[in-house]
């Protein structure tokens, strides 16, 4: 990773918009609650994916990520080409920073043996990695039509193809754990680098729904070529308001046909997410860059602007306190998380799931901390 700091800092982040750090915050401390769990089983059920079709708001936060993406990589390739860079010198930046994600989603999946013969190959960064190589490409390769054209075209193809091909031994249109196309073709390619989660049946962050996921990405690109276009602050919030309606209505609807499913990555999940990253972008920006309210969102700015960094960091520590083995109170073998949340969360909580929450928030805010340090000493840690 690279520190920027001081005024070199200042006069490379000049420009940016600070509700898309604040929205790139949300996310991510988002993305730590759900991922971190304190170690009792019981979760309340927003903190949860859905168990299959439908969605909770914990379904929100990936798709939400591919979104920023998109805007990020639409508002900054064109301040570079503005700047007059070069597109080899993009290409590069784009093959290093593809490369980059991937192998820190590959740490995260192996750390610390990394078993070769099983360990996963897909996963949150690896997906992400992908999704920004060929939204990269496809943004500077194309106008903002044909990228348009493009994600409808990757969001009907993958619900045409598995609507009329089926995976051998099931239904065409089968989109069950088992018989969907996706899983079917998860489970041909990848072997026993597949999600172990799901019982090595699918996985969901799989070859096949990453063709949809670029249409997420795209949808984020198409965003930030709004945000940039000369109009005034409040058309632009207008813009991207009755935009998200319209896909959350479109979605919505599409749902009696194709069911929303986030493991699956659906097209109809696609665009509900795609309508609600839309209205959420636009209350930032109303609320932070217009109106200037932002002592509420430092927080949030502070995990946005070192967002890579605490997703990795956080995963890494997560695992290794799941490896430090120490004995509980009935004799047998735990861990340093299950130390943690009995001795300080289980005794004085009302129900293992309010436990498992407060052990969640105390972590984010364990992380909050650390990175608050980064901040106030102006490091940035980026790819």
């Amino acid at each position: 990773m690279d520190t920027a700091t001081g005024d070199n800092l200042g006069r490379e982040r000049a420009g940016r918009l600070v509700s898309l750090d604040v929205f790139r915050g949300l996310t991510i401390a988002g993305m730590i609650l759900v991922n971190n769990p304190g170690p009792s089983g019981d979760v309340y059920w927003p903190l949860e994916h859905a168990a299959w079709h439908g969605w909770t708001p914990t379904d929100l936060i990936f798709p939400f990520f591919l979104f920023i993406v998109g805007v990020s990589l639409a508002l900054a390739f064109a301040r570079r080409a503005e700047a007059g860079g070069t597109k080899r010198d993009l290409y590069l930046k784009i093959l290093r920073r593809t490369a980059l994600i991937y192998a820190f989603g590959f740490l995260l999946a192996g750390f610390p043996y990394f078993n070769l013969s099983t360990i996963r190959l897909t996963g949150v960064l690896q997906r992400i990695a992908v999704c920004y190589f060929f939204a990269a490409i496809i943004f500077l390769k194309t106008n903002w039509r044909t990228q348009s054209l493009i994600a409808v075209a990757l969001l009907l193809a993958y619900w045409g193809v598995p609507e009329f091909i089926a995976a051998p031994g099931y239904a065409a249109g089968d989109l069950s754990k088992e018989g969907s196309l996706a899983a079917f073709v998860d489970r041909v390619v990848l072997g026993n680098h597949i999600w172990k989660g799901g019982g090595r049946i699918y996985d969901p962050e799989g070859l096949l729904s990453t063709i949809p996921a670029i249409a997420t990405t795209l949808s984020g690109v198409l965003a930030g070529h709004w945000l940039r276009q000369p109009r005034e602050a409040h058309e632009r919030v207008a813009g991207l308001f009755v935009a998200g309606l319209a896909c959350v209505v479109v979605g919505w609807m599409w749902n009696a046909w194709l069911p929303i499913n986030k493991a699956l990555w659906t097209s109809s999940y696609v665009v509900l997410t795609t309508g609600m990253a839309l209205q959420l972008l636009a209350f930032c920006y109303w609320l932070v860059d217009i109106k200037q309210y932002r002592h509420w969102a430092l927080p949030f700015r502070i995990f946005g602007v070192n967002a890579l960094a605490v997703f990795v960091l956080s995963g890494l520590t997560a695992r290794a306190m799941s490896l430090w083995k120490l004995p509980r109170a009935d004799g047998r073998t735990g861990n340093l998380q299950t130390y943690i949340y009995e001795h300080l969360f289980a005794p004085w909580t009302p129900t293992p799931a309010a436990g498992s929450l407060l052990y969640a928030l105390l972590y984010v805010l364990v992380w909050l901390g650390l990175m608050a340090i980064l901040y106030r000493r102006k490091i940035f840690l980026k790819v």
